[in-house]
């Protein structure tokens, strides 16, 4: 029996009800109370629509995707990072772990910006979540959550349940008042857009970074595939979570437009859920939205914490990262992953303050980093579909399993081109560094650290790093 397999016998198992928990939980973050300003500052209420249809799309197909590799691959533990070494080789395989947990620490420091904004209207001390004061306090709720994940992975779990319910309160009362106080003659002027929104495609274009941040997430019934009572509950709990949050997602985004001008919605500070709730209903519509955005970030955090801290653990057990990364203790939490990760959302923390807009600039590059990871997923489905490996026992759906992974794998690669050549190498100058820890595995395994074609990546990404290091010198890029 293998690591992962004897691992997954020791542990607690997870019912359907649970993993869709986690699913919605993780997706249903603080990202979304920033939807409004985002679209508005980029699109109309057309090219909105667009947006989602295509978002929507796009992220069904991958949602797909790990539905059928959760099927047609049941040994596979910890789906993203799984599925790429299996495809792709050990080396990418890495990349892809190490490029999903700095995704996700990334995306947490998004959450201490806007929680501090938040509060930043009241205290203006804490500005928009990116002055030292705000620093220093969510540094300290950063160390706290890490004392109370140690506690045990069962009871974090059970939190984050009871959490989500909690959040998605305030998100559907925020729908359903947008909708009925819908001024129609403000969403029809909001229809085109403001004349400086740019073309339908720029317009989709410029949100795509936006949709992949709030679908983050959908992947997460895959990464705790280990624990998952029946491996069909995992494809389940990740469809009907999807289809749950993109409901959610397009509303919030939609029913904002018949609110307020665009112009307005796109100068609101953030959270921008709670100043179109305010022009809706009042202050107290802002004191709403605001209380719901902190109990989402809490939820979401303490969701995203686990789940790269069991990227690093499941990796470290298959020796792709260096050993002391897997260890755990006996209220099964991986310790050393979990420092790891803490200790990486603090360093980008700090970045933020000298960030021009520290909310974007973690939102976008969170995106950016997760795209390797799912373009690889997406391909490895590719690779079974042509190959037919796995589809000996169930030969029957290949086809259309084949045309859902190619869709899922232009779509990707689609969003990496929308994301452009700055946040291209701001994620080269993460992933290349990181290679030590690959380096760090194979020496303890005494094997060679690189392969001809291994070193052929790793140079790559090391002129990809450089050249991002010299844009940022040069002032060519900023963050």
């Amino acid at each position: 029996m293998s690591t992962a397999e004897t691992t997954r016998t020791e542990t607690a198992k997870f019912g359907i009800a649970t993993m869709m928990a986690m699913v919605v939980g993780s997706m249903v973050g603080a990202g979304v109370f920033s939807l409004p300003r985002r679209f508005a500052a980029e699109t109309g209420v057309s090219g909105a629509l667009v947006a989602w249809l295509i978002a929507g799309a796009g992220m069904l197909t991958l949602a797909f995707v790990f539905q059928n590799l959760a099927v047609r691959k049941p040994g596979l533990d910890a789906g993203v990072y799984a599925y790429a070494k299996a495809g792709f080789g050990e080396y990418l395989g890495f990349f892809s772990a190490f490029g999903y947990w700095a995704s996700a620490c990334v995306g947490n420091v998004t959450y201490w910006v806007l929680i501090m904004s938040t509060v930043g209207k009241i205290w203006p001390a804490l500005g928009e979540g990116d002055t030292l004061i705000a620093f220093a306090l969510s540094s300290v709720c950063l160390w706290a959550f890490y004392l109370l994940i140690r506690r045990g992975v069962r009871e974090a779990t059970a939190i984050n349940r009871i959490v989500t319910v909690a959040k998605l309160v305030p998100i559907l009362v925020f729908v359903v008042i947008a909708l009925v106080l819908l001024k129609p003659g403000v969403f029809a002027d909001n229809f085109r857009g403001g004349p400086g929104v740019g073309s339908l495609f720029e317009q989709v274009r410029g949100t795509m970074l936006v949709t992949v941040f709030v679908f983050l997430g959908v992947e997460g019934a895959s990464v705790y595939s280990r624990h998952a009572r029946r491996r069909q509950d995992v494809g389940r709990a990740t469809i009907l979570g999807f289809l749950s949050v993109l409901a959610i997602f397009a509303s919030v985004t939609i029913v904002s437009y018949g609110i307020l001008p665009l112009s307005e919605i796109a100068e609101l500070r953030q959270p921008s859920m709670a100043g179109v709730l305010e022009a809706a209903v009042g202050p107290w519509g802002a004191t709403f939205v605001s209380i719901g955005l902190i109990v989402s970030v809490l939820g979401a955090y303490l969701a995203w914490t686990l789940m790269a801290a069991e990227v690093l653990f499941v990796a470290a057990r298959d020796r792709d990262m260096p050993r002391f990364l897997g260890r755990s203790s006996a209220a099964d939490v991986p310790g050393p992953a979990l420092l790891m990760t803490t200790l990486l959302i603090q360093v980008v923390l700090l970045i933020t303050v000298f960030s021009e807009d520290a909310f974007a600039f973690a939102l976008d590059l969170t995106s950016a980093l997760s795209l390797v990871p799912f373009l690889l997923a997406a391909g490895y489905a590719v690779k079974l579909g042509v190959t037919r490996e796995g589809y000996a026992d169930r030969p029957t759906g290949r086809g259309r399993e084949l045309a859902v992974a190619v869709v899922a794998t232009v779509y990707t690669a689609f969003l990496i081109y929308a994301a452009g050549l700055k946040f291209l190498l701001i994620a080269f100058i993460v992933y290349a560094p990181a290679t030590v820890l690959f380096a760090m595995a194979r020496r303890e395994q005494g094997r060679r650290v690189f392969t001809p074609v291994e070193l052929g990546i790793f140079a790559v990404s090391l002129l990809g790093a450089a050249a991002g290091v010299v844009a940022l010198a040069t002032g060519a890029i900023t963050i």
